[in-house]
């Protein structure tokens, strides 16, 4: 839907309920769970504003590396903030590694809130439980340890195996960072609001790299409806 609003409301949004945003760059209105927010900074350099909730005015642009890097092409920024401004070189990479950086904080709070169980042994045994919401793999995990887990998935949850999210987007490193253990390589994700948060936040870093807005990335995500994660 092309937006009519002026540019001194976009920060407003066209709707009271606050819940759509116009991109700079595409000038359409968008929900703003499919948006990033920018701020100026004191210096006057453009920062990602992630939460939605930093002061001052801010600029919306879809939530995508290649919609980002055409803003930072055409000097949308300029124009939405009407002022000369900065914006460093490396922006696209940055909001890339802050999404990142938010996902595996999320999965850090979901492993203190004791949402996640890793090993192989434990997470084979959560998934014979049936309560695992998603199944993480270290990047580098072993293309045998890959296949022993969806063996277990489609031996224990046959056709509920299509509803799990396998995640493959971290290291090991970051994922023994975040969980504040060593060698983690295979790990399994209980169902609670911390998880369903790092899954919020995984989908948003996905459509981030992938500029797509529902469909899974293929061999990491298999449901079939990966647009829920968005609502929180």
């Amino acid at each position: 839907m092309l937006a009519r609003v002026n540019d001194s409301e976009l920060d407003n949004g066209p709707k009271a309920t606050g819940s759509e945003r116009l991109c700079v760059v595409a000038r359409a209105v968008k929900p703003t769970s499919e948006m990033i927010r920018f701020v100026l900074a004191p210096d006057g350099s453009v920062v990602p504003d992630l939460k939605h909730n930093l002061p001052g005015r801010g600029v919306w642009m879809t939530a995508t590396r290649q919609a980002l890097a055409e803003g930072v092409r055409k000097k949308a920024f300029a124009k939405g903030f009407k002022a000369d401004i900065r914006t460093r070189p490396d922006l696209v990479d940055f909001t890339e590694k802050l999404l990142e950086r938010a996902a595996l904080d999320a999965l850090a709070i979901a492993g203190k809130a004791k949402g996640v169980v890793t090993g192989y042994s434990k997470v084979e045994v959560a998934i014979t439980g049936g309560k695992i919401i998603a199944v993480l793999h270290g990047r580098d995990a072993s293309a045998d340890g890959l296949r022993k887990i969806e063996a277990a998935l489609r031996r224990t949850m046959l056709e509920d195996a299509d509803e799990i999210v396998v995640i493959g987007e971290f290291t090991t490193d970051e994922l023994d960072l975040a969980l504040g253990r060593s060698n983690v390589v295979h790990a399994a994700l209980l169902a609670g609001p911390a998880s369903k948060t790092f899954l919020t936040r995984l989908q948003r870093l996905r459509r981030f790299r992938t500029g797509d807005t529902g469909k899974p990335e293929h061999g990491e995500t298999r449901h079939n409806d990966a647009r829920r994660l968005d609502s929180e």
